[in-house]
C-alpha cells in the first residue's frame, strides 16, 4: 500500500497510541505517504463537549505534533496534516474560523452526523427512515459542493435497513455525483477488518455501475492497522473483483 491518508490520533478520544507510533508502523508496512486526518473540532454554542472528537483545545499539539514528524521523518515518509470532519451546514461558520489559520493540507468528508451531534444520531446505527437516507446523501453532496473535501470517506457509512430498491437508488446517486466530480470512493480498512456493514460488496457493485474509482483507507485508530499488509491486500482485492481502478496518490497532494 502506497499511501494512506485516513489516520486517527488518540485526540479524538477513541483512537490509540502516540503520533510517531503511527508514521514508524506506515514505514514498517511499505507506505511512502501518510496522511493524519483526526476528527475535527466543532464549536457548539452550547459548550457541549464531543465524546468522539478532538476538542478544540487540542489543536495547537495536533497541528505541532504532525509539523514536527513531517521534519523528523521527510527522507522515509512523506506526511500530510489534515482533518476527517462531517458537512453540517449550521457548523461550518464557526469551523472555517476555528481552522483558518492553521496549515491544513487537505480534508476528507466522513458523514458520521447529519445534524448536531448532541442532536444527532449517529449514521451508522440501523435506520429505515427514508428522508434521513435522503438528507444523508444531500449533505455528503453539498459538502463535496463546498470545495473543503478531497474525498467521501466511508460513503455507506449509513446503514440503512429500509427499502432496498431506495437505498440502491439513492447510493447510485451518490456514487454518480462522486464519478462526476473524478471522487474515488472510499473502501474502508476498519469496516472490512471488523466485518462492520461497510464497506460491502453490494455497494462496491454500485460503484461499478456508476463507473467510480476507488481509494483504500485505512480509517487507523491503532497503529498497528498501518502495518497489516495482509488487510491492505484484502481491500485492493475488493477493488479487483469489484472490477474497480484503485487510485493511490490524491490529487493536488504532492508525493
Amino acid at each position: 500500500m502506497f499511501a494512506n491518508y485516513h489516520t486517527h490520533t488518540s485526540r479524538c478520544k477513541h483512537a490509540v497510541g502516540e503520533d510517531k507510533e503511527y508514521v514508524e508502523a506506515a514505514i514498517r508496512g511499505g507506505m511512502k505517504v501518510l496522511g493524519f486526518s483526526d476528527h475535527c473540532p466543532w464549536v457548539y454554542e452550547n459548550d457541549f463537549v464531543s465524546g468522539c472528537r478532538m476538542e478544540p483545545s487540542k489543536l495547537d499539539d495536533y497541528i505541532d505534533s504532525i509539523q514536527a514528524l513531517k521534519k523528523a521523518y521527510a527522507k522515509d515518509i512523506k506526511i500530510y496534516l489534515g482533518f476527517e470532519s462531517e458537512y453540517i451546514p449550521e457548523l461550518m461558520e464557526a469551523q472555517d474560523k476555528l481552522l483558518k489559520d492553521y496549515p491544513i493540507d487537505y480534508m476528507i468528508l466522513g458523514q458520521h452526523f447529519v445534524s448536531p451531534e448532541p442532536y444527532g444520531n449517529y449514521t451508522g446505527v440501523p435506520t429505515h427512515d427514508e428522508d434521513y437516507l435522503r438528507e444523508y446523501v444531500d449533505l455528503i453532496m453539498e459538502g463535496m459542493e463546498s470545495g473543503r473535501y478531497k474525498y467521501v470517506a466511508h460513503p455507506d457509512l449509513i446503514h440503512f435497513t429500509g427499502n432496498q430498491q431506495l437505498y440502491d437508488e439513492q447510493m447510485l446517486r451518490l456514487c454518480q455525483y462522486l464519478k462526476k466530480k473524478n471522487v474515488p470512493v472510499e473502501i474502508n480498512l476498519l469496516g472490512v477488518y471488523e466485518q462492520r456493514h461497510y464497506t460491502s460488496e453490494h455497494f462496491l457493485n454500485i460503484a461499478k455501475q456508476a463507473g467510480n474509482s476507488v481509494i483504500v483507507g485505512v480509517d487507523a485508530h491503532s497503529p498497528d492497522r498501518l502495518e497489516r499488509t495482509d488487510i491492505h491486500e484484502q481491500c485492493f482485492q475488493m477493488a479487483k473483483d469489484s472490477g474497480l481502478q484503485v487510485i493511490e496518490v490524491l490529487d493536488g497532494l504532492n508525493v
